[in-house]
């Protein structure tokens, strides 16, 4: 089984992005060690506990202050942007650091309605643009013949597109344009199972994938006991109610949880969120993720642990890769 990792470079309550950015470095080095595959960042943007809005900026400081692990995008949300020119962004870092570099993209909107309009300087986009979005970047990736316009500088081995997907209808553009797939259990646990079917039954290949390619991305926090577990995961819990809510959206300390009394609805929230993730020990880690490596048929999970305090992040990515790899 293959582990990867998707860092958000969350800032939590009492540091600032700085520190944020410097703790997804040492992650990355750290992970790079422990023999993690690829290494992905993600974009957002107008929320003020996030620091990682501008993934491809992050990329390359990531993939200069490493040297092996495979570096990328969770992702680029490919509706606010031209196709051209995010082909030529990946080109430069493939360029820069050949072999390194996986280009996901995702389809959507960023934000609020405000917030899209930023991003698309005013211009109203529709988000059914997306497929010919992604048949565009490809051709301008590989220097197709039908575009009148190159995407430069030109590379041997351009960046491999991943689509992130959350629904069935993710899964149809991936295997439809002949992308990789990655599916986010830890946004809907619920239609992974429908998704990768239909992915691996109906890829169609492409100038950039002969072969079906996909991984999963799942909230995992690790501990050496389950009560451990449970205790540091109540931090990414209250985060992710947060996060729901549209408030602040720094990492709670433990301290704040302790002190704050949820409501009923908010404790079944929590509840239905821990299905979006694995919390326990190494063992447990282990043996749901083969569980779940045999439904999704895929042997490759990112991993995502956004938990107050770094050190005990730190701690559940060397567990788990104790535990599995």
């Amino acid at each position: 089984m293959k582990l990867s990792v998707l860092d958000q470079s969350v800032i939590s309550r009492g540091e600032d992005a700085r520190t944020a950015f410097q703790n997804t470095v040492t992650l990355a080095q750290r992970t790079e060690e422990l023999g993690y595959t690829r290494f992905w960042v993600a974009e957002h943007h107008n929320t003020n506990g996030i620091a990682g809005s501008a993934p491809q900026v992050l990329i390359s400081h990531i993939a200069s202050m490493t040297s092996s692990i495979r570096v990328g995008s969770g992702g680029v949300l490919l509706p606010q942007y031209s196709p051209y020119k995010i082909a030529e962004d990946f080109n430069v870092l493939e360029t820069l650091f050949p072999n390194r570099i996986d280009l996901g993209i995702g389809r959507s909107p960023g934000g609020s309605y405000e917030t899209r309009l930023a991003l698309t300087d005013g211009l109203k986009k529709s988000m059914n643009e997306f497929p010919g979005q992604v048949e565009a970047l490809q051709a301008y990736l590989h220097h197709s013949d039908e575009q009148a316009v190159k995407a430069y500088p030109k590379v041997t081995r351009p960046p491999l597109p991943w689509i992130l997907g959350i629904t069935h209808r993710g899964a149809r553009v991936a295997a439809e344009q002949g992308t990789a797939f990655t599916y986010g259990h830890f946004i809907n646990p619920v239609n992974g199972k429908r998704a990768l079917d239909y992915y691996h039954s109906h890829f169609q290949p492409s100038l950039s994938l002969s072969q079906p390619k996909s991984n999963v991305c799942i909230f995992i926090v690790c501990a050496p006991t389950q009560g451990e577990a449970e205790e540091i995961a109540l931090t990414q819990d209250l985060w992710l109610l947060s996060v729901e809510k549209g408030r602040d959206t720094g990492i709670p300390s433990k301290e704040e949880v302790k002190a704050r009394t949820l409501s009923e609805l908010e404790k079944e929230k929590v509840k239905e969120n821990r299905k979006r993730a694995i919390i326990g020990t190494p063992q447990k880690v282990r043996e749901e993720l083969h569980m779940l490596s045999e439904i999704y048929q895929t042997d490759e999970f990112m991993i995502i642990t956004n938990v107050y305090k770094f050190e005990d992040k730190v701690r559940s990515y060397e567990l788990i890769a104790e535990a599995v790899l």
